[in-house]
């Protein structure tokens, strides 16, 4: 019982030590604001650069056989190659490595590591949303194409009103899922000196040369908001499955 009460007393020290000494614990709660605003802010720039680049590519593949040669056409072609480079150099390549020539290349000379993590987290998610929200508009039936053509829409107004809409709800569960997979790969933005979660976990470490309390904390609070988040997806899953009834 002595022993399991030593254990208890070092366990008690060190999480005093490491969160309550100083206030240290702010390191997380600070780190943890900056996780959540980075993975919100990169999710909408990703929904949003990667519906755009889902629209040409599914748009190159529906249409470019059927088009008329002309400037359209040619336009449409180099729009989408530069659609597949952007994919195939980002989906290519570790969002680190990406994270740090945004900051130290392409940014250099600001110092606004805040906005460059966003864009770069923002630019990377958008890859994997171009193929998710593609593969939603190649799903939808070629008769919805024909009935918004029926109703005097052009192919714009079709993709705006009636494919994107039906699409987005297909893939709905698997955009979800590209938040958690985001907000885990956030932890990353402590490369170009962002306090966020993680690397509040790594201040703590440093001040009290302690490792298990701080790592395990925010071990701890990535798990949590994972369960959490696919718990809401699986919730937001069956409401779709309901409303399809």
């Amino acid at each position: 019982m002595s022993g399991l009460g030593a254990w208890f007393a070092d366990l008690k020290a060190d999480f005093i030590l490491n969160f309550i000494d100083s206030n240290r614990w702010k390191f997380i709660t600070s780190g943890l604001k900056n996780t959540l605003f980075i993975t919100l802010m990169a999710v909408i720039i990703g929904v949003c650069l990667g519906t755009v680049v889902a629209i040409v590519r599914s748009g190159y593949e529906k249409n470019y056989a059927e088009m008329k040669k002309g400037i359209k056409k040619y336009l449409l072609a180099f729009v989408n190659g530069v659609c597949k480079v952007y994919l195939t150099v980002i989906r290519g390549t570790p969002v680190v490595v990406q994270l740090m020539i945004m900051y130290y290349i392409i940014f250099a000379t600001s110092r606004n590591s805040l906005l460059v993590a966003i864009l770069a987290f923002g630019i990377n998610s958008a890859a994997y949303v171009a193929e998710i929200v593609r593969s939603g508009i190649m799903s939808i039936d070629v008769g919805q194409f024909e009935a918004g053509r029926s109703l005097g829409f052009d192919y714009k107004k079709t993709m705006i009103y009636i494919i994107i809409p039906q699409a987005i709800k297909n893939v709905l569960p698997a955009l979800a899922n590209e938040f958690i997979v985001l907000l885990k790969e956030t932890s990353v933005a402590g490369y170009v000196t962002i306090r966020d979660l993680t690397m509040g976990g790594n201040i703590i470490r440093a001040a009290t040369y302690s490792a298990f309390m701080p790592l395990i904390a925010v071990a701890l609070i990535y798990l949590v908001m994972v369960m959490f988040f696919t718990w809401l997806v699986g919730k937001l899953e069956r409401r779709l499955r309901n409303s399809e009834r």
